[in-house]
């Protein structure tokens, strides 16, 4: 439906003024209500949105952005060179961002902070309202800095300064929920092969897998956890090692996919049947690696799609003024598969 002028037949577009006068509100209750605010009664916002619909009024967005002094629109600065988190994050925060009628622009700093600075300054000169920034790893990262004119929430790496904003995956939780899933299905000798010991996220789920073991009163089996690189040869070479160490091992959790794949071609090598004599889980849920398993590998994932929601949202909540600095963790969840489950 259009809207006429009393002095013309002339069809015009519906104004915002037109949409307070049909809801019965002033036109700044109808700005607020429109975009979100939250000092607007429910039942006022009802009134208001179906007026905006009633007269077809869709919002200028540039007047919009020069009254409400916002673009809708943040930027994402990864550096996750190979997408395997951005991506997902990336996807997550576009749903949170998008019930808000948000666009995200993605950036790629490759791992390099000259590069960080570029994009940094490049994302600002489209006057965003928010900036999401992704690590590589989970280990703490340097703050890019509490002087910038937008806010700022770290996904996947925190922010090295307690005042920024972080979120991020609880690899000790993501630990235990593998130690505890091999456990509840009978499985008592359970050894660790994990990555670089040097990787904050090699040690947070070994502390969890171990965690998992001493509640249920289980040792450790193969004496130790072996800490190696994140790949499948390291898992080929781990695997071996704990066969000929400890021969009664009957799980292994470890710390990627990469490395899981890694001791199941060990294991399928020494006539060792998966799940049935050894059950095997991996971490990272990195689909094109468990879905080629021989069998389907189970495996932790850390929510990437949930993280980036779970950003956005405290972005937006940072924009309106609410911001909760301080780093918060969210739950991994366990997908099983035939690796450690007998007939999937």
């Amino acid at each position: 439906m259009t809207v006429h002028d009393d002095v013309t037949t002339r069809p015009r577009n519906a104004t915002l003024k037109d949409v307070a006068k049909l809801a019965g509100v002033s036109v700044a209750t109808a700005s607020k209500a429109l975009n979100g605010k939250d000092n607007v009664h429910p039942d006022t916002r009802r009134r208001v949105v179906e007026a905006a619909e009633r007269i077809s009024f869709t919002p200028n967005q540039l007047a919009r952005a020069i009254l409400g002094k916002q673009t809708g629109t943040v930027g994402l600065l990864t550096h996750d060179l190979e997408g395997r988190f951005s991506i997902p994050i990336l996807m997550g925060a576009e749903d949170a961002a998008g019930a808000g009628q948000m666009s995200v622009f993605l950036c790629d700093a490759r791992g390099d902070s000259i590069r960080e600075q570029y994009h940094l300054k490049a994302l600002l000169s489209r006057r965003i309202d928010g900036l999401i920034v992704v690590g590589g790893q989970t280990d703490p990262r340097p703050s890019i800095g509490r002087s910038l004119p937008v806010p700022v929430v770290y996904a996947y790496a925190p922010s090295l300064d307690p005042a920024d904003v972080s979120v991020v995956p609880d690899n000790t939780h993501g630990g235990m929920l593998a130690a505890q899933h091999l456990i509840s299905t009978g499985r008592r000798r359970i050894a660790h092969i994990s990555g670089d010991v040097e990787y904050l996220a090699a040690r947070e789920r070994a502390n969890g897998v171990q965690r998992a073991l001493a509640d249920a009163g289980l040792p450790l089996a193969g004496g130790e956890v072996l800490y190696g690189s994140w790949s499948e040869s390291w898992g080929r070479s781990a695997a071996l090692t704990l066969l000929d160490r400890d021969p009664q091992i009957d799980a292994i959790v470890c710390g990627s996919d990469l490395i899981a794949r890694g001791v199941l071609d060990s294991l399928r090598d020494r006539g060792v049947d998966v799940p049935r004599d050894v059950a095997v889980i991996g971490f990272d849920n990195w689909e094109v690696l468990v879905q080629g398993s021989r069998p389907a590998l189970t495996s932790i994932d850390m929510n990437f799609e949930a993280l980036g929601r779970r950003a956005a949202e405290r972005l937006i909540e940072a924009i309106a003024g609410r911001e909760t600095p301080g780093v918060e963790t969210l739950d991994c969840r366990l997908v099983v598969r035939g690796s450690t489950s007998y007939g999937r």
